[in-house]
């Protein structure tokens, strides 16, 4: 292991012990600081000699990859971030990267599905096996809370009132908050911890509500696969996601009325501003509401 690879893990250690991030944007971290290696291996640069021009150069490179301004801003956030540590720590004398601005950012809507989509995705999971009944739980419950993929797969049982039909989830930075469900994934709910849970853990024991085919708790990725199956059983075209289904919660709660505060606290959003981006109106609702509000269209 080199000097970079030494410090890069105490500083991924670091966003865990000290800043509480998430497993999936330290991992976020971790691939964009390989990338930035091997970028600096390949133009011969040591990575505590670098100048601003050298992030320049970096970030034409991201440009010709035809990277996303998103992703050319995560990849600089991820090194402004690195060598501010850096620079704190006096592994170096200067932060380059404080003068590094971010690329404005693509305003792109948020993909969700029509309740149509939704439908046809609930319909295509059949109702034989365990794993079957699982995966209709992981969907409802998807749908019902709107939680982050990385909240589902660490619900345990305790996290669970069953009688007010609320679950305790961990979201970012280890912040706490309560979710709910409805009739729908009540009864999957039920139809799974009764009729399939204790099948699947095979003679073993775990705190937590959902369990892969070998009787351990499930991953982030085992239910992005479990999505993307689903999809390929439907007529939906796109690529769907568990944060699509997100998207999608928050869509449909505003779209019915639900107030933006209350969605930004289900979401377990800090700011407003990152749920504001879900106040879209979709085409027909749209429509409707031109129909029945212009003065010209009343007879």
């Amino acid at each position: 292991m080199n000097e970079f690879d030494i410090i890069c893990k105490n500083f991924l250690d670091f966003l865990d012990s000290q800043k509480n991030y998430s497993h999936l944007t330290i991992e976020n971290y971790k691939e964009d600081l390989n990338f930035f290696e091997n970028y600096l291996k390949k133009e011969q640069i040591d990575f505590k000699d670098i100048i601003y021009s050298d992030i320049k150069g970096f970030y034409n490179y991201l440009e010709t990859k035809k990277y996303s301004k998103n992703t050319i801003a995560r990849h600089i956030s991820a090194l402004r971030s690195f060598y501010k540590y850096l620079a704190f720590n006096k592994i170096i004398k200067s932060n380059p990267f404080s003068l590094a601005t971010l690329p404005k950012k693509d305003k792109l809507l948020p993909k969700f599905l029509y309740y149509n989509e939704l439908e046809e995705m609930f319909n295509v999971i059949p109702d034989k096996t365990p794993l079957d009944k699982r995966n209709r739980c992981i969907l409802e419950l998807l749908y019902a809370t709107g939680v982050r993929v990385s909240e589902l797969v660490n619900i345990k049982l305790d996290d669970i009132n069953f009688s007010d039909m609320s679950i305790k989830v961990l979201g970012k930075g280890n912040k706490e908050r309560i979710v709910y469900y409805g009739s729908y994934a009540s009864f999957y709910l039920e139809e799974y911890l009764n009729n399939s849970r204790n099948l699947l853990l095979k003679d073993k024991t775990s705190d937590y509500l959902l369990i892969n085919s070998k009787g351990f708790n499930m991953t982030t990725r085992s239910i992005e696969l479990i999505i993307k199956d689903i999809i390929t059983k439907t007529s939906i075209k796109s690529n769907i996601t568990p944060h699509t289904i997100r998207h999608t919660f928050a869509t449909h709660l505003l779209n019915e009325g639900c107030d933006i505060l209350s969605v930004q606290e289900l979401l377990g959003h800090e700011s407003l501003k990152a749920t504001q981006i879900y106040t879209h109106i979709t085409n027909d609702e749209l429509k409707n509401i031109y129909l029945n509000c212009h003065p010209r269209n009343k007879k």
